[in-house]
C-alpha cells in the first residue's frame, strides 16, 4: 500500500503525517501513524473548536470541576455534587443507529461514573429528517430501542431531551446523549495518572474488533457509501455496564484509585495518552497483557473501541484487592503496565518495545487550526422577511389542528414511553415536561435539567439563534422553580473546512458565551462533532444545550398540565407580537425558515427566575409552562391535552391574530395559580396578566379558537399514530 492509500484508510491527512514526521524527525511507524490519527483526529483533539471553546465562562460559585475531565462538577448543597456532560455519537447512529445509540449512552454514562457519581438521570436530544425519507423510519426505531434498551437494562432513568424534525438532517441524524449522576463532594475522582511506579490496570470487558477507527470515522464527512463504515461502531452489553459500574463504584470506597477513565474514543489510545498528559508522567503498557476475545495486533489494542471497558492507575500493593473486586462482579482486571516518570507511552510486546511515542505530542501538544471563516451568503437575506405578506388564516381551529399534529408537536410518547422514566425512584418530573426533575433522597432537595435548542433560529443566526438557546433551557428550569447553575454543550455542526460553517461554529460560540456571562451560567462540560455531512450536504447548524439547576422543594414543582376546574390563568412576562422568525407557524404552515428572531431580554429572564423560584417554594402555582416554540396558541393546547381539561382564554391582541397567536416572544409563562402571585410579580417588577380560568372540556380563546380537548389529544398524537401503528390505548 503507498503511502497516499495508507494515510486515507486511517484518517490521516498529508500534512498531518509531515507535522508528525518532522516532530520525530525520522519516518514514522505505523502503529505511529495509526495512534496520531486517532489522537488528532477532530473528535479527540478539537483541533478547530479549541480556541473557540476557551472563550466561555467556565467558572461559577458552584462550579467543583469544569471542562477538561470526563464531565463536569457543580455543588448541589449537604456534601453532594451532580456530575453531568453530553456527549455526540452522531456518526454512529446515522450507519447503525441501533448500537450507534446504544453505545452512546453506554459512553457518557461511563464518563460520569468514571468520577465517582452514580448515573441518576439521562436525557437524549434527537434530530431526524423529513419522515418521507427513504432511512428516516428506520433511524428512528433504531435509534429509540437503542436508547431504551441500554438506559433500561443499566437502570438509569431517561426522564427528559427534546426530539427535532428537518429536512436537513435526512443525511446525518443526530443523537446526544446526556447524563447526569449523583456524588460526594470529597469523593470525585479524576482522569490522572500518578505516582511512578503504580500499576496500570485494564477492567471490564474484552477487547474486539469493533469500533477500531471509531474517532477516525467520527471525525469526517460521509458519501455514498457510508455503510462501508459498520465495522467502525462499536457494540454495547448494557448488562456488562451494569457490572462495570457496581465494580468501580465499590472499588472507589475502598481508597485504592488514584485515577481512572472511560476507554471512549480511541480506546486504550486515548485514555493512556489523556491520563498521562493530565498527570504530567508516563506509561509503560505491555499490550500482550490486554485480555482479548480474538486475535489482534497491537495497533488494533490500542485503536479498539469495545466497549464497557475503564482503565485505572492503582496504589502499589492494592493489586489483589482490585482484583478481587471484578472477579467478584464477573469482570476481567489485568494489571498491563505501570506509570514511570518519562512522560512518554512506551508500548511493548511480548517484552519487546514496539513504540515510544512522546506523551504531548499526542495530547496537549497535538496540532491546533485556526480555520478560516466566511459569513454565508445567504444570512443577507434571510432575516429580511416580511410577515405581513403572508395570507392570514381563515380558520384558526384548522390551523391550530395543523400545527400540532405536526412531528414538532406530535406527543413524543411512542419514542419516551419505551424508557425507563421511573426506575430508582427518584422522578419527580417525567418526560413531557418543561424539564427534568429528580429529588435527592439524601437531602429532600432536587435536580432540574433540560435540553434544548431551535436549529432553525441558529441557521438563521447563529449567534442569536445560540443565544435563544440558552434561553430556553434556562426558562425551562425556572418554569419548575429550579434556579440554573451550569451546562454542558453538544456543539453539532457540518464541515469545519467549509469557512461558512466555520463561521457558523464561532458565531455560536460568541452566542454562547454572551448568554452564559448575562445568565451567570457557566459551561463545565460538553462535546463538539464536526463533519456532519454527506455529499456536500451540512447539517443545520446545532448547538444543544443541556443545563442543570437545583430546587430547594421539588416537590412543589408544577407539571405543565392543567389542575383545578375554576381555577385561574396567568401570563407572566410578555408577548410581542410579529415576533415569528424561524418559528414553528412559518416552519410549518408556509414552508420557509427565515425572518428576525424574537428579540433577547435577560433582565426580564432574571425577574423571571427570581419570580418563579419564590412562588415555587411558596407553592403558590398548581401548573406551569413557557411559552416558545408555536407560541402561546401551541403552549395552551399543551397545557390542555397533558391534564384533558379545558380553558377559557381571553388574549389582547391588537392586529392581524396569527402574528400575536404564533409570535415566539422569548420571555413569557404560562401558570395556573390564585391570585396571590399578583403581587408577588408585581413585587419583582414583572408584567402579569389573568388572561381566563381552567374549565370544560374545550379550549377557546376569545372567538378564534373553540375545539374540544379530547379532539385535540387524538390530531396530536396522529403524527406517529400514522407513521408507526400507535395510538394512546397502546400505551
Amino acid at each position: 500500500m503507498n503511502l497516499e492509500d495508507k494515510l486515507a484508510a486511517i484518517g490521516l491527512k498529508k500534512e498531518e503525517y509531515e507535522l508528525l514526521k518532522e516532530k520525530l524527525k525520522r519516518e514514522p511507524l505505523d502503529i505511529e501513524l495509526e495512534i496520531a490519527s486517532a489522537m488528532w483526529s477532530e473528535h479527540c483533539s478539537y483541533k478547530s473548536s479549541k480556541l473557540h471553546l476557551k472563550k466561555l465562562p467556565t467558572k461559577g460559585e458552584r462550579v467543583v470541576i469544569g471542562p477538561g475531565e470526563n464531565a463536569g462538577v457543580i455543588d448541589v448543597g449537604d456534601g453532594y455534587v451532580a456530575v453531568f456532560k453530553m456527549e455526540s455519537h452522531n456518526h454512529p447512529s446515522f450507519i447503525e443507529p441501533y448500537q450507534g445509540a446504544a453505545t452512546g449512552v453506554g459512553g457518557i454514562l461511563r464518563d460520569v461514573f468514571t468520577m465517582g457519581a452514580r448515573p441518576v438521570m439521562n436525557m437524549d436530544g434527537l434530530f431526524f429528517g423529513d419522515i418521507e425519507f427513504s432511512r428516516t423510519k428506520f433511524l428512528i426505531d433504531g435509534v429509540v430501542r437503542g436508547i431504551g434498551d441500554y438506559g433500561n437494562c443499566v437502570g438509569v432513568p431517561t426522564i427528559g431531551g427534546m426530539t427535532f424534525f428537518d429536512e436537513y438532517y435526512n443525511t446525518n441524524n443526530l443523537v446526544n446523549a446526556f447524563c447526569l449522576g449523583l456524588g460526594k463532594k470529597d469523593r470525585i475522582f479524576l482522569g490522572v495518572a500518578k505516582g511512578v511506579g503504580n500499576p496500570v490496570f485494564y477492567v471490564g470487558s474484552k477487547t474486539g474488533k469493533d469500533g477500531i477507527h471509531g474517532a477516525t470515522m467520527a471525525s469526517a464527512s460521509f458519501d455514498e457509501n457510508f455503510e462501508d463504515e459498520r465495522p467502525a461502531v462499536q457494540v454495547g452489553d448494557p448488562f456488562t455496564e451494569k457490572l462495570l459500574l457496581e465494580a468501580c463504584l465499590e472499588l472507589m470506597n475502598r481508597d485504592i484509585i488514584e485515577g481512572i477513565q472511560d476507554m471512549g474514543a480511541a480506546g486504550l489510545t486515548s485514555s493512556s495518552f489523556e491520563m498521562a498528559d493530565r498527570g504530567g508522567v508516563g506509561l509503560e503498557l505491555y499490550l500482550d497483557r490486554v485480555p482479548v476475545r480474538e486475535k489482534l495486533t497491537p495497533s488494533e489494542i490500542m485503536l479498539s473501541e469495545s466497549q464497557e471497558r475503564m482503565l485505572i492507575i492503582a496504589k502499589k500493593g492494592r493489586e489483589e484487592e482490585i482484583k478481587q473486586v471484578f472477579r467478584k462482579w464477573s469482570l476481567d482486571a489485568e494489571v498491563i503496565g505501570k506509570v514511570i516518570e518519562e512522560k512518554s507511552i512506551k508500548l511493548f510486546w511480548k517484552d519487546e518495545l514496539i513504540a515510544d511515542i512522546d506523551v504531548g505530542l499526542m495530547a496537549s501538544n497535538s496540532p491546533v487550526y485556526r480555520r478560516p471563516t466566511k459569513k454565508p451568503t445567504y444570512i443577507e437575506t434571510i432575516e429580511d422577511f416580511n410577515f405581513e405578506n403572508l395570507e392570514e388564516p381563515s380558520n384558526y381551529n384548522d390551523v391550530l389542528i395543523k400545527l400540532f399534529s405536526t412531528p414538532e408537536f406530535s406527543t413524543k410518547k411512542p419514542l419516551y414511553e419505551q424508557y425507563d422514566s421511573t426506575v430508582q425512584d427518584n422522578t419527580i418530573l417525567k418526560p413531557g415536561s418543561d424539564a427534568a426533575l429528580i429529588r435527592i433522597k439524601e437531602t429532600g432537595k432536587g435536580i432540574a435539567a433540560s435540553l434544548d435548542v431551535n436549529p432553525r433560529y441558529v441557521y438563521i443566526n447563529p449567534q442569536k439563534g445560540t443565544e435563544l438557546a440558552v434561553l430556553e433551557s434556562f426558562r425551562n428550569l425556572i418554569t419548575v422553580g429550579a434556579t440554573p447553575v451550569a451546562l454542558t454543550d453538544c456543539l453539532n455542526f457540518g464541515n469545519p473546512e467549509n469557512p461558512e460553517i466555520m463561521w457558523q461554529f464561532e458565531q455560536s460560540i460568541i452566542g454562547m458565551k454572551t448568554a452564559c456571562e448575562n445568565l451567570g451560567v457557566a459551561v463545565v462540560s460538553g462535546n463538539v462533532s464536526f463533519y456532519n455531512e454527506t455529499s456536500g450536504k451540512n447539517i443545520h447548524p446545532t448547538p444543544a444545550v443541556g443545563m442543570v439547576g437545583v430546587i430547594s422543594k421539588p416537590l412543589n414543582a408544577p407539571s405543565i398540565g392543567f389542575k383545578k376546574d375554576r381555577s385561574d390563568i396567568y401570563l407572566v412576562g410578555r408577548i410581542n407580537p410579529n415576533e415569528l422568525g424561524g418559528s414553528a407557524y412559518l416552519k410549518w404552515i408556509f414552508n420557509k425558515t427565515a425572518g428576525r428572531l424574537p428579540q433577547v431580554d435577560y433582565q426580564l429572564h432574571k425577574k423571571l427566575l427570581s419570580f418563579m423560584v419564590e412562588a415555587v417554594d411558596s407553592g403558590l402555582i398548581r401548573a406551569a409552562h413557557d411559552v416558545s416554540e408555536g407560541g402561546i396558541l401551541i403552549t395552551l393546547a399543551e397545557m390542555c391535552v397533558s391534564s384533558l381539561k379545558g380553558a377559557k382564554v381571553e388574549l389582547y391582541i391588537k392586529g392581524r391574530k396569527d402574528l400575536y397567536l404564533f409570535s415566539e416572544s422569548q420571555g413569557a409563562i404560562v401558570i395556573e395559580a390564585d391570585s396571590d402571585v399578583i403581587a408577588l410579580a408585581e413585587r419583582f417588577d414583572l408584567t402579569i396578566s389573568r388572561i381566563g380560568t381552567v374549565e370544560g372540556y374545550r379550549l377557546k380563546v376569545n372567538d378564534i379558537i373553540d375545539i374540544d380537548v379530547l379532539r385535540l389529544k387524538k390530531e396530536n398524537e396522529r403524527f406517529f399514530g400514522e407513521v408507526f401503528g400507535w395510538s394512546d390505548e397502546c400505551v
